[in-house]
């Protein structure tokens, strides 16, 4: 309800309560505490908007940072100590450093689940499978109701292309949770989620969570990965094999020199144990 109907409301209120005779003092307080319930409803269906959810990568390269932002159609009043989450899904192009999440953890930079937590990340692209990421997300002192967070992942490596030098990756909008454990927020208007996980900073144990009906700016995100042209495969074979040779002849003529022969070594051993 709008600031002009909440108007209306409180005037059709008060000229009821002065068309019944009731006195001055009584009609203010009963006015009063209309205006509080009418601000209620008016909080109730604002928990009730659709959130507004925007993606975006950072940096370029293989190595970049996932930012999302979600504003949400509450206030932080409204919201209370409820704590809110991401769950997105990363295709097998793309992939998160546990090693990587646990030290940014350590120092409270982010906090994320990885399901499996069990990621193989020398795999390249075909061998791979797709990670689940639940993502907590903090308020944002910029916006009342809003929430960002940051997510580094990192491009792997794909088979060559014919033409292109770049393989394209998609990043579907992500899934909007929210937990409200110690909280007596309406849940109308969410639908309850199969997650498992503790609210953050809440509880151990886990709790109900809600997915929230969201609006995303863009269905999906495109993640351009570099990679190399089938047409230069007998090029780099031959470089590679060549740099290979080279640099292990260097490594066996420095170790000949300046240091001891290990056959050398092994035959001194073998005349010295004769004696």
């Amino acid at each position: 309800m709008g600031c002009g109907g909440l108007e209306i409301l409180s005037d059709r209120i008060g000229a009821g309560l002065w068309a019944a005779g009731l006195p001055r003092a009584l009609r203010e307080l009963l006015l009063v505490r209309a205006q509080a319930s009418s601000g209620f409803f008016s909080g109730a269906q604002a928990v009730c908007q659709d959130a507004v959810v925007t993606q975006q990568l950072l940096q370029e390269g293989f190595h970049r940072e996932l930012l999302l932002q979600v504003e949400l159609g509450a206030t932080r009043e409204d919201l209370g100590r409820c704590t809110v989450a991401a769950r997105t899904r990363l295709p097998p192009g793309i992939y998160v450093d546990p090693y990587e999440l646990a030290s940014l953890q350590r120092h409270n930079f982010t906090k994320a689940l990885v399901i499996p937590d069990a990621v193989d990340v020398e795999a390249p692209e075909y061998l791979a499978s797709d990670l689940v990421v639940l993502l907590y997300m903090t308020p944002d002192p910029r916006c009342s109701g809003c929430f960002t967070a940051t997510l580094p992942v990192h491009g792997r490596y794909h088979r060559p292309a014919e033409n292109n030098g770049t393989a394209l990756v998609a990043l579907k909008s992500p899934e909007i949770l929210i937990c409200c454990c110690d909280n007596h927020l309406s849940t109308e208007c969410w639908k309850p989620s199969d997650v498992e996980a503790a609210c953050l900073g809440r509880s151990s144990h886990p709790c109900q969570w809600y997915s929230v009906k969201h609006k995303p700016v863009s269905e999906e995100l495109i993640m351009q990965i570099p990679v190399g042209l089938r047409q230069h495969r007998f090029l780099v074979c031959v470089t590679t094999l060549l740099a290979t040779v080279l640099c292990s002849s260097m490594i066996l003529a420095a170790a000949c020199r300046y240091g001891h022969s290990p056959l050398q070594t092994c035959s001194e051993q073998k005349y010295r144990s004769m004696k």
